[in-house]
């Protein structure tokens, strides 16, 4: 049964359609979408050919597991315009990554791709518990990022007043929310535990601030994470999904009423899960990798895209759409340290239970020898720094010893004085791995 909608907030009449209704619209959308790319993109045609698969082909929604992958190293390898599907001209905005593991990836929008996302990031804005009214503190990089811009234009949409402050200035973040008093704040988990620590820093209370709701995404994070920031800033706090690659912000968004995972807009992005070692599609429930392919995007389609993260696909609760859960990690961030495979969500989850350590770590791998060392920096909250020695090796054995006994791997402990954990603006930066290449 679908729960009661907070504001009493206007649903798109999809959101509560029947399953056979959104699977029968996901089925028009994909053949749609098969062709276009195959029509449009070089690189697609030589995939499906090669593959042996021709869009007339998908009869069923199952029909598209024989569809080959796409992976960042496809966009990579046709940068910067290869996978476009659209004359340049009809182009009206370009995004990239950042490029911190290689070329970036470039993407683009059509002004009909651009007004899909500000639907779909208003409509994820609306499912979070937002209205129009609300005054909305943008704390998401803008510029090539697709944060900033695409959160923006869906607060735009749905009737918000946007404050585009971007990352960073911590200080002056505080400021603004003082003196403008925001109701929503959209930016990186990691960094609205930073933005905490600012408010106090300056001897303020964040849980007495304005902001009522946090809309969070970029970045994995726990429930942990979730409760640290609700308990501090006193708002609720959701998980808003997506990369720059299916369309950026958006993708998929948890509502506020359940709280049990984003929500997949499944009429625009149909999800599978893979099993990441053989490609085979796993049944709903599985754990696997998430795996997108876009139903309406015009400049930039993508079939079948590979996005790494690891997770599960759930049944509907609080719209007709099926959620995903939350991300344990990521295919290729996975660290293998002496045979354990080992998350940095995993530690996360563990430093966020111990009742005198920041939320705030970083993983420090390097090799002695043959073998593989693992080292989790922390800090201690400003209240116990104060702590001695000897305190500090209780609470580093503790860690350690539950770190061994819950993920396997041995791990040295090394508190850092308070604020000497690295603070993103941006992406949480949690692995420096200083092992030979």
């Amino acid at each position: 049964m679908l729960q009661a909608i907070p504001n009493g907030a206007k649903l798109d009449p999809i959101e509560t359609a029947s399953r056979d209704e959104i699977a029968a619209l996901q089925l028009e959308r994909l053949k749609w979408s098969l062709k276009h790319a195959y029509d449009n993109v070089p690189h697609y045609k030589a995939k499906f050919d090669a593959a042996g698969v021709h869009p007339d082909e998908l009869k069923s929604l199952a029909d598209l597991a024989r569809f080959p992958f796409t992976t960042k190293q496809d966009l990579r390898a046709n940068y910067p315009f290869g996978m476009f599907a659209v004359p340049r001209e009809k182009l009206a905005r370009v995004h990239a990554s950042s490029g911190t593991t290689g070329k970036p990836t470039v993407v683009g929008y059509t002004l009909n791709d651009i007004d899909h996302w500000a639907n779909l990031v208003a409509r994820s804005i609306r499912a979070a518990g937002g209205k129009p009214g609300d005054l909305v503190h943008v704390a998401y990089g803008y510029g090539l990022f697709t944060g900033g811009l695409g959160a923006h234009y869906g607060a735009e949409r749905l009737g918000c007043a946007v404050i585009p402050m971007s990352g960073g200035q911590t200080e002056k973040q505080v400021q603004l929310i003082q003196d403008f008093q925001p109701d929503i704040i959209m930016v990186t988990p990691s960094y609205m535990l930073a933005i905490a620590d600012e408010f106090e820093r300056q001897g303020l209370n964040p849980a007495d601030c304005s902001l009522r709701l946090g809309i969070h995404g970029a970045e994995p994070w726990t429930e942990q994470m979730r409760q640290e920031i609700e308990r501090r800033m006193g708002i609720d706090a959701v998980d808003i999904y997506g990369l720059s690659e299916v369309m950026g912000p958006g993708v998929a968004n948890e509502c506020v009423e359940t709280k049990d995972g984003p929500t997949i807009w499944e009429d625009h992005f149909y999800p599978e899960i893979i099993d990441p070692s053989t490609g085979e599609v796993l049944p709903d429930g599985s754990e696997g990798e998430l795996v997108f392919t876009s139903l309406t995007k015009e400049a930039f389609p993508v079939i079948r895209y590979r996005t790494r993260d690891l997770t599960r696909l759930l049944l509907p609760t609080a719209r007709s759409f099926r959620r995903m859960g939350k991300i344990t990690g990521r295919s290729d961030d996975m660290l293998i340290i002496r045979g354990v495979n080992v998350f940095p969500s995993q530690v996360e989850e563990l430093v966020l239970q111990e009742e005198k350590l920041a939320p705030h770590y970083m993983l420090e791998v390097t090799r002695e020898g043959r073998m593989d060392e693992l080292a989790v920096l922390v800090e201690l909250k400003p209240n116990f720094a104060h702590i001695g020695a000897a305190q500090q090796a209780e609470v580093a054995k503790h860690l350690a010893h539950r770190i061994k006994t819950l993920i396997g791997v041995s791990a040295a402990i090394r508190i850092q004085e308070t604020g000497g954990i690295e603070r993103s603006v941006g992406k949480a930066r949690r692995v420096i791995d200083k092992r030979p290449k």
